[in-house]
């Protein structure tokens, strides 16, 4: 393994010791993105989804998100793995399916008008310098680095028909929505560290790195009722299902595309790596135990994030947080159940709150701090990465202290690994008390 055993690899990929050491005051959310790393990256037992896949992977989803320090990183490790995937190709893929997010069409009709259609990954040319089962991957990464929104359930058939299985396809989707949470992280502390100022984000919001070729919104998603999946990763669909129409504040249920553990069948490992135990009922958890290391550690750096509320940054502007990102990338799921959240632990927003999912991130969030937050969230969540020194500042100035921007950091980072994996997993779906 190409990676130092004991390295908190955030903090090698940062390199900033004066924020870095901020991280210590959530500790269990330091120590479990690096076991998250450890799980997805570098498992004891990569089995049928290899290592160098796995770093191939990564080093063209960090290519995506245009995080040079972490390109290096991964290609590294690619070239130290194996001469069998050549790191060059991957780069040159990767380049040129380079562009900004999030884009896409959205499934909920409410909702047309905000669809912005994009491009597609060429996975066919692809498969002919690569191989079919990586470009399979890659299609899969750059649609949940840039456009998650347009997750159907026909994007899971390139992979079926490459042979990936239901396995592998869970620990596939974690790691590229894991990446999409630790390159966050590193952008956040090397900005709150003074190490980017103002504007050096890759795009910096100027479109520079927009990709202008014309496609087709459709194309590289099967419709529904085309979708085929495999013996080893079946696929089920929903065309009778109540879909919402629109960002609510209010529950919402889940179905899942591909097959959860059933609940009879989950070992003392997978309900352990719940850590809820009541999450047995719920198929999202199921299906994410498939991975039970990377789930534990997953839900470890949540609970850490969220709920430790030893200093720092107040339980409903992280909520807050979570919620903005969630509607920026496009999550009706993931934004009504933290908008509910963000309105159970503060008191009069809810004109604040309805307003986000209504108008959108652009939305006035009701004070200066929630301006601050929701201004940082979207620069953190666009890709490439937005987020410098100024929203740093505007945060600071709204009152927050070191350890709370870091929190929104954590928040917004981690949103954009729940949000990845809720969209491209399954659909949302109506409960009949709301229909």
């Amino acid at each position: 393994m190409g990676s130092e055993l004991f390295a908190d690899i955030i903090d090698v990929l940062a390199d900033v010791p004066s924020v870095t050491d901020l991280r210590a005051g959530r500790a269990q959310a330091r120590e479990n993105a690096q076991r998250a790393f450890a799980a997805l990256l570098e498992p004891e037992k990569p089995g049928t989804f290899t290592q160098a896949e796995r770093y191939a992977v990564a080093a063209f989803t960090a290519l995506l998100h245009d995080e040079q320090r972490a390109v290096i990183f991964y290609l590294e490790l690619l070239s130290d793995e194996t001469d069998e995937i050549h790191a060059g190709m991957v780069a040159k893929l990767a380049r040129a399916a380079a562009g900004t997010g999030p884009y896409g069409v959205y499934r909920e009709t409410g909702l047309a008008g905000e669809s912005a259609p994009g491009p597609w990954f060429d996975e066919e040319a692809a498969a002919a310098k690569v191989g079919g089962r990586l470009a399979a991957a890659f299609g899969l990464a750059h649609l949940l680095v840039f456009h998650p929104r347009d997750s159907r359930p026909g994007i899971w058939e390139p992979l079926a028909k490459a042979g990936w299985t239901t396995d592998e396809t869970v620990s596939l989707a974690q790691l590229i929505a894991f990446l999409a949470f630790q390159l966050r992280v590193v952008r956040g502390l090397r900005v709150l560290g003074g190490a980017e100022g103002d504007g050096d984000g890759a795009c910096a919001g100027d479109g520079a790195c927009a990709v202008t070729r014309d496609t087709d919104a459709a194309a590289g998603a099967a419709s529904e009722s085309d979708v085929e999946g495999s013996d080893d990763l079946p696929l089920t669909t929903y065309p009778d299902i109540h879909a919402p129409e629109r960002f609510v504040s209010h529950a919402l249920g889940w179905r899942a595309w591909l097959e959860p553990v059933a609940e009879r069948k989950l070992t003392e490992v997978q309900i352990d790596s719940l850590i809820k135990p009541e999450r047995a009922k719920q198929p999202y958890f199921r299906l994410l135990a498939r991975d039970p290391e990377a789930l534990r550690a997953r839900t470890l750096t949540d609970l850490d994030i969220f709920y430790n509320t030893d200093g720092g940054l107040g339980r409903a502007e992280r909520e807050f947080a979570a919620a903005v990102t969630s509607r920026f990338n496009g999550c009706v799921y993931c934004a009504s159940v933290h908008a509910g959240r963000t309105l159970a632990e503060s008191t009069g927003r809810e004109d604040d709150v309805e307003r986000l999912l209504d108008e959108g991130p652009g939305a006035e969030a009701g004070s200066a701090t929630w301006n601050a937050v929701r201004d940082a969230a979207v620069a953190l969540s666009a890709t490439p990465a937005r987020f410098d020194a100024s929203h740093v500042r505007a945060l600071e100035s709204a009152g927050l202290d070191r350890a709370s921007v870091l929190d929104v950091i954590n928040a917004v980072a981690f949103f954009n690994w729940a949000n990845r994996l809720m969209l491209g997993l399954g659909e949302p779906e109506v409960p009949r008390r709301f229909r």
